[in-house]
């Protein structure tokens, strides 16, 4: 074996990892559905939870948060009376969001792998 086949090999390694980590942070349940919201529009809690069926405002807060966290989302507050905070896709959680786009056109072509049913 060459040290080029060797360097070959570790860059593959290192994909995979890159590429599995990737898909846990955005396959984490709801995060890709927060996330697609914010792209469609939402900006204020209510309206992430109308977008988002069936997600609890508990998960829903605790998902904004590791989402702000992450930099997929920004939190800004808005002196008002009440106050208003707003969520907003950072460039990053856009660019996500534009990069799994195919993966939800496949599923759409390909519904009978999704077994929906385990999900819930």
């Amino acid at each position: 074996m060459t040290s080029e086949t060797t360097t070959d090999r570790r860059v593959s390694e290192d994909e995979c990892d890159l590429f599995q980590r990737t898909l846990e942070r955005a396959g984490r349940r709801w995060s890709g559905a927060i996330l697609y919201a914010g792209v469609a529009g939402a900006r204020r809690f209510v309206e992430y939870r109308r977008y988002v069926r069936g997600i609890s405002d508990r998960v829903l807060t605790q998902r904004l948060r590791e989402l702000e966290r992450q930099g997929f989302i920004t939190r800004e507050v808005v002196p008002t009376m009440p106050v208003q905070i707003l969520y907003t896709p950072t460039p990053a959680g856009a660019e996500l969001v534009a990069a799994l786009r195919p993966l939800a056109e496949w599923g759409a072509r390909h519904p009978s792998v999704l077994d929906l049913e385990d999900d819930h």
